[in-house]
């Protein structure tokens, strides 16, 4: 996008409404926000991240789960690793249920959850990727579980 000065003086009213007709977006068509592809969920005051998998060493991904929670919450996680194939049919490496139910006490606070998975080296590189739902208590109500969020693949060589 290109700003321009004019030389020509406009009355007050028009560049008012000039201004105001740019900033609604009616002219000029429609302005693209950029978001991260791997938009974190949040609910209830907690915010759960799946993370892009990293190479661990030979033929195992880590897969890291940010979560942040503000007050007094408990977080249950639940967690799907996956080997993405080229003809469509992502192969299930496991699930992850086991985490004891995380407790935020009344301060803000930020935990990594890690878990590490052997892949099969069909190639020289494998894509992997993990899906993550989530359920907030707050008081003495749990929320649903949150839609899978899926995080980005990554290129385990």
């Amino acid at each position: 996008m290109s700003i321009t000065t004019q030389t020509k003086s406009r009355p007050l009213g028009t560049r008012f409404a000039l201004i105001s007709a740019v900033s609604l977006g009616l002219i000029g068509g429609p302005v693209a926000l950029a978001v991260p592809a791997d938009a974190a969920t949040s609910l209830r005051g907690c915010t759960v991240d799946p993370l892009k998998p990293t190479d661990a060493g030979k033929n195992v991904a880590e897969f890291k789960i940010r979560i942040h929670c503000n007050g007094n919450k408990v977080v249950d996680v639940r967690q799907k690793r996956f080997e993405k194939d080229r003809q469509g049919r992502d192969d299930k490496l496991g699930n992850t249920t086991e985490w004891k139910r995380l407790e935020f006490d009344r301060g803000d606070r930020r935990i990594t959850l890690s878990k590490k998975a052997d892949i099969d080296k069909d190639r020289n590189k494998d894509r992997v990727y993990q899906e993550v739902s989530f359920r907030v208590k707050s008081g003495n109500n749990w929320s649903d579980w949150t839609k899978w969020e899926r995080s980005e693949v990554a290129r385990i060589s």
